[in-house]
């Protein structure tokens, strides 16, 4: 694949996953779920606007520079250390639309992070950059998806490690 191709092919990414949360919005059960899903819906769109203003430069200089691409999510160790503040952000009255978007959220970050894994392992190294920093952004955005969904969930897991036991 080209470096066109794989930034022609992120911006499709992109706009399914921005398109999932856009959807789940106006869906949303709770005010919590309903904030979430615009902040990741408007840091998808900024993704797409970076990717697309990556296509010209792409054409007049014949590379692209990783640098610009800002994230509102917190790195993957903030992530994980902040569980009382994600659970605060989705909010206890967490409705089975809601768990349903997060899961079709899941979904297709996991996708995406396949899809920029394999950018890094094939791409040339002047653009490695690039689908590096998209990558660590979206296995980001799946922490905190997958977060969300053990919190709604109730499972007694975060991150899939078992955090209690009621079976004594």
């Amino acid at each position: 694949m080209t470096v066109e191709e794989a930034i022609r092919t992120s911006i499709e990414y992109e706009a399914s996953v921005r398109d999932v949360y856009g959807d789940a919005v106006g869906r949303a059960e709770s005010d919590g779920a309903r904030r979430f899903f615009q902040l990741m819906a408007d840091e998808e769109q900024h993704h797409l606007d970076y990717l697309e203003a990556k296509l010209p430069e792409l054409s007049e200089t014949g590379a692209v520079t990783s640098g610009g691409l800002e994230t509102a999510i917190p790195s993957r160790d903030v992530i994980r250390e902040s569980v009382a503040s994600l659970g605060d952000r989705l909010g206890d009255n967490v409705g089975r639309v809601d768990i349903q978007y997060l899961e079709k959220a899941h979904a297709v970050e996991r996708e995406t992070c396949e899809f920029y894994r394999r950018m890094v392992g094939e791409l040339p190294s002047e653009a490695k950059a690039l689908f590096s920093r998209f990558l660590e952004i979206e296995d980001g955005h799946l922490d905190l998806v997958q977060a969300q969904l053990d919190l709604a969930n109730g499972t007694g897991y975060w991150f899939d490690v078992r955090e209690f036991n009621l079976e004594g």
